[in-house]
């Protein structure tokens, strides 16, 4: 059997978007057909039928209506899915055969922006990796605000899974024959969809590429940047079938100019999401937002993703933070113009897509009546930042007085309903407008004047698209119709409609009027897009200083609201925090009732604080309070401190928790010394360490000699020596502040009450000799049987173990124990490991003991005296 001519047309089209399920458009609804029907109907929670198609068997077939359409390409893109939007590109009526169909859009993850989620305050990325020999490209964009960057660095891998994570994009394109352990940990790790593509295939010219951006910018790349740049807009205008003039100025960037946080510091600093459930609640970024709009929520998460390095420039956005903290009536004047500020990003970016409606243009007119408030406002600055923005916010001033002259106040939705030019704007939209409105009230009175006429109270004059104006009368009263008044129309069981010449004449004036205003105003419409199309840069120009502008707000409101102050930064090397508290379990428990503390790190005797104390009693939170602190001063906010002195920082590291990559072959504790290694093989000594419990996933002596080697090279070797915290079970360790130098030994502080213990989360000079795990363990509810028991093992563990501690105390101080970075010299542990089974050997009771037993215990001691022959 031969394809009917819509099947024909229908694989013709899905054959060159295979990776895509395609909305094939019939009449009112997208149909799906075969695999893809048989994928939506799973999906979606779909009938699935059957239709004929010129094959032996049915197509499987499923449908959406398509003004319903929104919500179900969602569901598709939250699960991985492209869509290909195939519409009919030609009139049915004027159509000569199959009416003619195209794909007019390719909606993807990182394309899709979906009204319906909580979006606004994030930015959609979608990003392109090329690979160039020994160098990597990265491009990124934004389509919804015309956002676009590029950057290259040596081909790390660890360097480029930390700059996805911060840029933490929708999609990437990635080309075809990528290694596959890349491609993985893309995927799993960082839960990003992937598309492949062949990039030698790929690609557009410089030309094309200097066409949408600049000579300048483009000329200005390194080879790899301009090639990742090419690829990832050839995508965007493969999907988007058309060319987005809001993408219109290309940044290049370089890694180096802003803090290096990697993937694990984020997720542990909980930067701008928490580890519980990834959602913004519980995170810094939660603190912190305090924005009125949502470009300024787009520029604060920028902010914290990447804090400055350069100490100038975090200086000025301190000082801009500083006069609006301290001025409070220009603050306020500010924030309450600010609210009244729609996304002025995402509307240009629906006027370059050609996706904008009346409704849009009036939030648009809307926002920019606003601006010169705004602007008046920062007349008398007198940061520079503020200045800036003074001298750079353009009011645009013709564009508002446009929208304000030519859109309804209260236009339709629909661009194709009319209700969209205002009166006075166009000459001929009102002359169409009055025809329009005096022929609906001619019908109007026509009802009245009929019933006077004939008498029947019941008629009445109605109207349907079908049979446009009538008069109709029911079956009761045919008696008293006038004789040759009407002209038989339609007949329905109780009713009989009718029209008049008088009526069908107004009806084609009518209906005339109405259909020439809709495409006029249509028409008019876009052209008053064009216009302000035009107007892209500017708009875009000040969109991006309202989003600064507002960011700034919101961290003076911050301050303000949490009783932060404004932090020294220098670049001496030296962190001096006076009171210091973590912004987010501040918050969570309230104002006031945290414990602050002090803490002073440097390059000198204080580079390495080494932190005991019991689990639960907040070394943690310290920690992480801490690394905040630092980070906030250097996105230029003020900090939850009591006074703050703040190093630049170059990179943070953090070292926090437990996890495993089992799937990947990894265990705990071989994720803990991965990344340990790749803190010691990235950090500088302008970089922040935080390492909390390293060696606790192996034996106790395994892991104490790993811990001790760390500090040594930490603190030995030139090319490191970073500030670091460094919390530990180890008690054993303490004994390093006497012998390296810049090792420093601060606990927190316990109190015992009653044989219970009190946390006092109080950061104190001086190590901890116990860890009160036993006391945690109370806390929690286990049994007390088990906890009697526990401090019994525990006596007798510490009763068997003193001596050899001391003994370790003996060797360092009289071998003079010198540390060699080379080699990363170790405690040597085996002579513990003798004298622990010499004491086993003697308290073993042999008399009490059944033959089996002392066999077992035989072969046992045999086992372990073999192990250190």
């Amino acid at each position: 059997m031969a394809l009917t001519p819509m099947m024909i047309q229908y694989f013709d089209i899905k054959e060159k978007y295979k990776d895509c399920i395609l909305f094939y458009r019939l009449g009112d609804f997208y149909e799906m057909f075969f695999e893809d029907a048989k994928t939506a109907s799973k999906e979606l929670e779909l009938v699935l039928t059957g239709r004929d198609c010129g094959l032996d068997a049915k197509a499987p077939m499923c449908g959406i209506p398509y003004h319903a359409a929104a919500n179900y390409i969602s569901r598709l893109i939250a699960k991985g899915y492209k869509v290909a939007i195939c519409e009919q590109i030609e009139n049915p009526s004027a159509a000569k055969g199959i009416v003619k169909r195209d794909v007019i859009k390719v909606i993807t993850p990182g394309t899709y922006i979906d009204k319906n989620t909580t979006l606004e305050n994030s930015n959609i990325y979608l990003v392109c990796i090329y690979e160039d020999g020994n160098k990597i490209g990265i491009a990124s964009t934004d389509i919804s605000t015309g956002e676009f960057k590029t950057t290259s660095f040596t081909n790390i891998k660890t360097t480029l899974l930390d700059e996805l994570s911060k840029i933490a994009p929708k999609e990437i394109l990635i080309a075809e024959g990528t290694s596959k352990e890349l491609v993985k940990e893309i995927d799993e790790i960082l839960n990003l969809y992937v598309t492949e593509r062949n990039f030698s295939e790929f690609t557009i010219s410089d030309k094309e590429l200097i066409e949408q951006f600049s000579d300048a910018e483009v000329n200005s790349l390194d080879e790899t940047c301009k090639k990742a740049s090419k690829v990832l807009l050839k995508y965007i205008n493969e999907t988007q079938k058309i060319s987005l003039p809001n993408i219109n100025f290309l940044e290049h960037y370089d890694i180096i100019n802003y803090m290096t946080i990697d993937s694990n510091s984020r997720r542990n600093l909980e930067l701008t999401e928490s580890i519980r459930d990834k959602g913004k609640k519980g995170s810094l970024l939660w603190v912190m937002d305090k924005t009125c709009t949502s470009m300024g929520g787009r520029s604060l998460r920028r902010w914290i993703d990447e804090p400055l390095i350069i100490k100038s420039e975090i200086d000025k956005r301190l000082n801009g933070v500083e006069e609006l903290y301290n001025n409070l009536s220009l603050n306020e004047d500010i924030r309450s113009a600010l609210k009244e500020i729609y996304d002025m990003e995402r509307i240009v970016g629906k006027i370059s897509s050609v996706n904008v409606n009346g409704k849009d243009m009036v939030s648009l007119r809307s926002s920019l009546e606003k601006i010169p408030s705004i602007k008046e406002s920062l007349k008398e600055a007198s940061s520079n930042l503020l200045k800036e923005y003074y001298n750079d916010l353009d009011e645009l001033i013709d564009i508002k007085d446009l929208l304000k002259a030519s859109i309804l106040a209260d236009p339709s939705i629909a661009l194709k309903e009319g209700n969209i030019i205002n009166d006075g704007y166009n000459e001929e939209v009102d002359t169409l407008r009055q025809a329009k409105l005096h022929g609906k009230e001619w019908i109007a009175s026509l009802e009245n004047s009929e019933r006077e006429f004939t008498g029947i109270r019941s008629l009445k004059v109605g109207y349907n698209r079908v049979f446009g104006y009538y008069i109709e009368i029911s079956k009761s009263n045919y008696s008293s119709i006038p004789e040759g008044r009407y002209i038989r129309k339609q007949t329905l069981s109780n009713a009989e409609r009718y029209i008049t010449q008088e009526l069908k004449e107004m009806e084609e004036k009518i209906l005339g009027a109405e259909e020439k205003l809709i495409n006029l105003e249509y028409e008019l419409f876009q052209s008053i897009r064009k216009i302000v199309e035009d107007q892209i840069s500017r708009l875009k120009q000040s969109a991006r200083i309202i989003g600064n502008l507002d960011s700034l707000s919101a961290l003076a409101q911050i301050a303000l609201e949490n009783d932060y102050v404004k932090p020294s930064i220098n670049e001496e090397g030296f962190i001096d925090i006076k009171d210091g508290r973590h912004p987010v379990v501040e918050k969570v428990i309230g104002l006031g009732e945290f414990v602050s503390n002090d803490s002073l790190i440097n390059q000198e005797d204080n580079q390495l604080l080494l932190i005991t104390g019991p689990n639960m009693a907040g070394k943690s939170t310290y920690m992480r309070q801490v690394a905040l602190i630092t980070l906030m001063a250097q996105v230029g906010s003020f900090v939850p401190a009591k006074s703050a002195n703040i190093s630049v920082c170059d990179k943070i590291f953090t070292r926090i928790g437990a996890s495993d990559d089992l799937a990947g072959g990894k265990s705990t504790f071989m994720v803990e010394m991965w990344e340990v290694s790749n803190i010691l093989k990235n950090a500088t000594n302008k970089s922040f360490v935080l390492l909390d419990e390293v060696g606790r996933g192996t034996s106790t002596y395994d892991g104490l000699s790993i811990a001790w080697a760390v500090i040594e090279y930490i603190t030995h070797n030139k090319n490191l020596k970073c500030k670091t915290l460094f919390a530990t079970h180890y008690h054993e360790l303490t004994k390093l502040e006497d012998s390296i130098k810049g090792v420093k030994n601060y606990s927190v502080a316990v109190k015992e009450i009653d044989d219970k213990v009190v946390f006092l989360r109080k950061i104190v000079e001086g190590g901890a000799d116990q860890s009160y795990g036993i006391e945690v363990a109370k806390l929690a509810g286990l049994p007390q049987e088990l906890i009697n028991r526990a401090k019994e093992i525990l006596a007798s563990l510490e009763g068997d173990t003193k001596p050899y501690i001391e003994k370790t105390k003996d060797t360092i101080e009289t071998a003079q124990v010198k540390i060699q970075v080379e080699d990363s010299m170790q405690l040597d542990f085996t002579y513990m490991e003798k004298e622990s089974l010499l004491g086993d050997l003697a308290n073993c009771d042999v008399l009490n003991m059944t033959p089996m037993d002392a066999m077992n215990a035989l072969f046992k001691y045999i086992g372990e005296a073999k192990k250190l022959k």
